[in-house]
Protein backbone atom coordinates (compact mmCIF):
# COMPACT_ATOMS: atom_id res chain seq x y z
CA UNK A 1 0.00 0.00 0.00
CA UNK A 2 1.56 3.32 -1.08
CA UNK A 3 1.89 6.34 1.30
CA UNK A 4 -0.72 8.28 -0.57
CA UNK A 5 -3.32 5.31 0.70
CA UNK A 6 -2.24 5.48 4.23
CA UNK A 7 -2.32 8.70 5.10
CA UNK A 8 -6.19 9.54 4.58
CA UNK A 9 -6.76 6.44 7.18
CA UNK A 10 -4.33 7.58 9.65
CA UNK A 11 -5.74 10.71 9.54
CA UNK A 12 -9.53 9.57 10.03
CA UNK A 13 -8.38 7.27 12.74
CA UNK A 14 -6.67 10.27 14.72
CA UNK A 15 -9.87 12.28 13.88
CA UNK A 16 -11.78 9.73 15.64
CA UNK A 17 -9.44 8.89 18.74
CA UNK A 18 -9.86 13.12 19.46
CA UNK A 19 -14.06 12.72 19.16
CA UNK A 20 -13.73 10.08 21.90
CA UNK A 21 -10.88 12.56 24.34
CA UNK A 22 -13.73 14.75 23.39
CA UNK A 23 -16.57 12.52 24.81
CA UNK A 24 -14.33 11.66 27.78
CA UNK A 25 -13.74 14.57 29.10
CA UNK A 26 -17.42 15.99 28.77
CA UNK A 27 -18.27 13.04 30.76
CA UNK A 28 -15.97 13.96 33.61
CA UNK A 29 -16.72 17.75 33.27
CA UNK A 30 -20.52 16.75 33.96
CA UNK A 31 -18.98 14.48 37.17
CA UNK A 32 -17.71 17.64 38.32
CA UNK A 33 -19.89 20.53 37.81
CA UNK A 34 -22.94 18.43 39.37
CA UNK A 35 -20.90 16.72 42.13
CA UNK A 36 -21.21 19.42 44.89
CA UNK A 37 -24.68 19.97 44.07
CA UNK A 38 -25.62 16.87 46.36
CA UNK A 39 -22.37 16.05 48.18
CA UNK A 40 -22.13 18.70 50.60
CA UNK A 41 -24.21 18.86 54.61
CA UNK A 42 -25.66 22.29 54.41
CA UNK A 43 -28.13 24.74 56.22
CA UNK A 44 -31.54 25.14 54.70
CA UNK A 45 -32.93 27.62 53.74
CA UNK A 46 -29.53 29.20 53.90
CA UNK A 47 -30.80 32.73 55.36
CA UNK A 48 -32.60 34.05 58.66
CA UNK A 49 -33.53 37.40 59.94
CA UNK A 50 -30.96 38.92 62.71
CA UNK A 51 -32.58 39.15 65.86
CA UNK A 52 -35.62 36.94 65.62
CA UNK A 53 -35.84 32.74 66.12
CA UNK A 54 -35.67 30.61 62.88
CA UNK A 55 -36.44 26.88 62.50
CA UNK A 56 -33.35 25.30 59.89
CA UNK A 57 -32.91 21.93 58.13
CA UNK A 58 -29.40 20.03 58.39
CA UNK A 59 -29.39 18.40 55.25
CA UNK A 60 -27.16 15.71 55.12
CA UNK A 61 -27.03 13.08 51.93
CA UNK A 62 -24.80 9.78 51.60
CA UNK A 63 -22.06 10.31 48.98
CA UNK A 64 -20.71 6.79 49.52
CA UNK A 65 -21.56 3.52 47.62
CA UNK A 66 -20.75 1.13 49.78
CA UNK A 67 -21.93 2.39 53.15
CA UNK A 68 -24.25 4.13 55.35
CA UNK A 69 -24.31 8.27 57.81
CA UNK A 70 -25.05 6.76 60.93
CA UNK A 71 -24.23 9.74 62.93
CA UNK A 72 -24.10 13.62 62.32
CA UNK A 73 -22.70 16.18 65.18
CA UNK A 74 -23.06 19.87 64.97
CA UNK A 75 -21.18 22.32 66.37
CA UNK A 76 -23.48 25.34 67.35
CA UNK A 77 -21.30 28.92 66.94
CA UNK A 78 -18.99 30.10 70.38
CA UNK A 79 -18.38 33.72 69.22
CA UNK A 80 -22.23 34.15 69.06
CA UNK A 81 -23.78 31.27 71.16
CA UNK A 82 -27.34 30.46 71.05
CA UNK A 83 -29.35 30.17 74.15
CA UNK A 84 -32.47 28.25 72.39
CA UNK A 85 -31.51 25.12 70.54
CA UNK A 86 -34.65 22.82 69.99
CA UNK A 87 -34.43 19.99 67.39
CA UNK A 88 -37.58 18.43 65.98
CA UNK A 89 -37.88 14.32 66.29
CA UNK A 90 -36.52 12.40 63.53
CA UNK A 91 -38.22 8.94 63.29
CA UNK A 92 -34.87 6.35 63.28
CA UNK A 93 -32.43 8.78 65.03
CA UNK A 94 -31.70 9.15 68.61
CA UNK A 95 -30.78 13.49 69.35
CA UNK A 96 -29.12 14.43 72.38
CA UNK A 97 -28.01 18.45 73.22
CA UNK A 98 -24.91 18.63 75.18
CA UNK A 99 -24.78 22.51 76.89
CA UNK A 100 -21.87 24.05 78.24
CA UNK A 101 -21.73 27.29 80.84
CA UNK A 102 -20.60 30.56 78.95
CA UNK A 103 -17.72 32.69 79.81
CA UNK A 104 -19.98 35.95 79.10
CA UNK A 105 -23.11 35.41 80.11
CA UNK A 106 -26.15 36.66 77.10
CA UNK A 107 -28.91 38.65 77.43
CA UNK A 108 -32.58 36.91 75.88
CA UNK A 109 -35.99 38.21 76.15
CA UNK A 110 -34.69 40.46 79.72
CA UNK A 111 -33.37 37.44 80.83
CA UNK A 112 -29.42 36.67 81.90
CA UNK A 113 -28.22 33.06 80.00
CA UNK A 114 -25.83 32.07 81.94
CA UNK A 115 -25.09 28.43 79.48
CA UNK A 116 -26.34 27.54 76.08
CA UNK A 117 -26.23 24.30 73.91
CA UNK A 118 -22.64 23.69 72.43
CA UNK A 119 -23.63 20.50 70.24
CA UNK A 120 -26.31 17.95 68.96
CA UNK A 121 -25.62 14.60 67.87
CA UNK A 122 -27.87 12.88 65.86
CA UNK A 123 -27.40 9.02 66.12
CA UNK A 124 -29.27 6.22 63.77
CA UNK A 125 -31.31 3.40 65.50
CA UNK A 126 -31.41 1.66 62.33
CA UNK A 127 -29.61 1.92 59.14
CA UNK A 128 -29.17 5.17 58.59
CA UNK A 129 -28.62 7.29 55.50
CA UNK A 130 -28.20 4.26 52.92
CA UNK A 131 -26.45 5.25 49.75
CA UNK A 132 -28.40 7.54 46.85
CA UNK A 133 -30.35 8.89 50.05
CA UNK A 134 -30.42 12.26 52.16
CA UNK A 135 -32.18 13.09 55.74
CA UNK A 136 -33.40 16.50 56.90
CA UNK A 137 -32.49 17.28 60.60
CA UNK A 138 -34.80 20.18 61.65
CA UNK A 139 -33.76 22.42 64.51
CA UNK A 140 -35.65 25.26 65.91
CA UNK A 141 -32.56 28.06 66.86
CA UNK A 142 -32.68 31.62 68.84
CA UNK A 143 -31.81 33.98 69.35
CA UNK A 144 -29.87 35.33 66.35
CA UNK A 145 -27.35 37.67 66.87
CA UNK A 146 -28.36 41.11 65.35
CA UNK A 147 -24.72 41.82 65.21
CA UNK A 148 -23.31 39.26 62.83
CA UNK A 149 -23.48 38.04 59.27
CA UNK A 150 -23.61 34.71 59.63
CA UNK A 151 -23.20 31.68 61.58
CA UNK A 152 -20.91 28.61 61.05
CA UNK A 153 -22.04 25.24 61.90
CA UNK A 154 -19.42 22.46 61.70
CA UNK A 155 -19.98 19.18 61.60
CA UNK A 156 -19.10 15.36 61.32
CA UNK A 157 -20.62 13.18 59.41
CA UNK A 158 -20.05 9.54 60.98
CA UNK A 159 -20.79 6.38 58.74
CA UNK A 160 -20.92 2.94 59.17
CA UNK A 161 -17.70 1.41 58.33
CA UNK A 162 -16.42 3.83 60.89
CA UNK A 163 -15.16 6.83 58.53
CA UNK A 164 -15.57 10.54 59.33
CA UNK A 165 -16.10 12.90 56.75
CA UNK A 166 -15.69 16.46 58.74
CA UNK A 167 -17.27 19.34 57.23
CA UNK A 168 -15.79 21.83 58.80
CA UNK A 169 -13.46 24.17 56.58
CA UNK A 170 -14.43 28.31 56.12
CA UNK A 171 -15.59 29.61 52.69
CA UNK A 172 -13.60 32.88 52.03
CA UNK A 173 -14.95 35.19 50.05
CA UNK A 174 -13.75 35.40 46.72
CA UNK A 175 -11.74 32.43 47.13
CA UNK A 176 -12.71 28.40 45.36
CA UNK A 177 -14.99 26.62 47.57
CA UNK A 178 -13.09 24.24 50.20
CA UNK A 179 -13.36 20.48 49.27
CA UNK A 180 -15.49 19.94 53.47
CA UNK A 181 -17.32 23.31 53.48
CA UNK A 182 -18.49 23.86 56.99
CA UNK A 183 -22.71 24.68 56.61
CA UNK A 184 -23.21 28.36 57.07
CA UNK A 185 -26.27 30.18 58.09
CA UNK A 186 -26.31 33.72 56.30
CA UNK A 187 -27.79 36.26 58.45
CA UNK A 188 -30.46 39.20 56.57
CA UNK A 189 -31.49 42.19 58.18
CA UNK A 190 -34.63 41.55 60.19
CA UNK A 191 -38.11 42.72 58.27
CA UNK A 192 -40.35 42.76 61.43
CA UNK A 193 -40.75 45.03 63.88
CA UNK A 194 -37.42 43.25 65.48
CA UNK A 195 -38.84 40.48 67.68
CA UNK A 196 -39.71 38.10 66.73
CA UNK A 197 -38.97 36.33 63.11
CA UNK A 198 -36.51 34.37 61.18
CA UNK A 199 -36.06 31.99 58.38
CA UNK A 200 -39.58 30.47 58.61
CA UNK A 201 -41.74 32.93 60.52
CA UNK A 202 -42.14 34.51 63.68
CA UNK A 203 -42.28 32.06 67.35
CA UNK A 204 -42.73 32.70 70.63
CA UNK A 205 -40.36 33.17 73.21
CA UNK A 206 -40.52 29.12 73.60
CA UNK A 207 -39.52 28.43 70.04
CA UNK A 208 -43.02 26.92 68.88
CA UNK A 209 -43.76 28.33 65.26
CA UNK A 210 -46.95 29.67 64.81
CA UNK A 211 -49.05 28.76 61.41
CA UNK A 212 -47.52 30.77 59.02
CA UNK A 213 -43.94 29.83 60.11
CA UNK A 214 -45.16 25.77 59.54
CA UNK A 215 -46.34 27.17 55.93
CA UNK A 216 -43.52 28.89 54.93
CA UNK A 217 -41.57 25.94 56.00
CA UNK A 218 -43.20 23.76 54.06
CA UNK A 219 -43.22 26.04 51.00
CA UNK A 220 -39.38 26.44 51.33
CA UNK A 221 -38.48 22.95 51.66
CA UNK A 222 -36.42 21.65 48.63
CA UNK A 223 -38.28 18.72 46.74
CA UNK A 224 -35.06 17.09 45.86
CA UNK A 225 -35.44 17.60 41.99
CA UNK A 226 -31.29 19.47 42.10
CA UNK A 227 -30.14 16.53 42.80
CA UNK A 228 -31.86 13.87 40.89
CA UNK A 229 -30.84 16.16 37.90
CA UNK A 230 -27.48 16.13 39.00
CA UNK A 231 -27.38 12.97 38.99
CA UNK A 232 -29.11 11.92 35.74
CA UNK A 233 -26.75 14.80 33.91
CA UNK A 234 -23.65 12.62 35.23
CA UNK A 235 -25.11 9.27 33.97
CA UNK A 236 -25.69 10.88 30.64
CA UNK A 237 -22.33 12.46 30.57
CA UNK A 238 -20.61 9.12 31.63
CA UNK A 239 -23.02 7.45 28.95
CA UNK A 240 -22.22 9.85 26.12
CA UNK A 241 -18.28 9.01 26.90
CA UNK A 242 -18.74 5.86 26.68
CA UNK A 243 -20.34 5.41 23.33
CA UNK A 244 -18.02 7.57 22.06
CA UNK A 245 -14.82 5.72 23.02
CA UNK A 246 -16.58 2.21 21.68
CA UNK A 247 -17.02 3.78 18.62
CA UNK A 248 -13.75 5.08 17.96
CA UNK A 249 -12.37 1.05 18.68
CA UNK A 250 -15.17 -0.11 16.15
CA UNK A 251 -14.42 1.69 13.90
CA UNK A 252 -10.32 1.18 14.15
CA UNK A 253 -10.75 -2.10 14.48
CA UNK A 254 -12.99 -2.07 10.65
CA UNK A 255 -10.17 0.08 9.33
CA UNK A 256 -7.47 -1.90 10.15
CA UNK A 257 -9.31 -5.02 8.91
Amino acid sequence: MSKMSKTPKIAQMSKISRLSVVGGIAAGSVLLLSGPAFAHVSVQPGTAEKGGFATVEFKVPNERDDASTVKLEVTMPTDHPLASVMPEPVPGWKVEVKKAKLAKPVEMEGEKITEAPTKITWTADGKGVGPGQFQRFPVSVGQLPKDADQLVFKALQTYDDKEVVRWIEPTKEGAPEPENPAPVLELTAATGDGHHGGATGAEDKNGAADKTGDDAMAASKPTGSSDTTARVLAVVGIAAGLVGTGYALFVGRRRNA
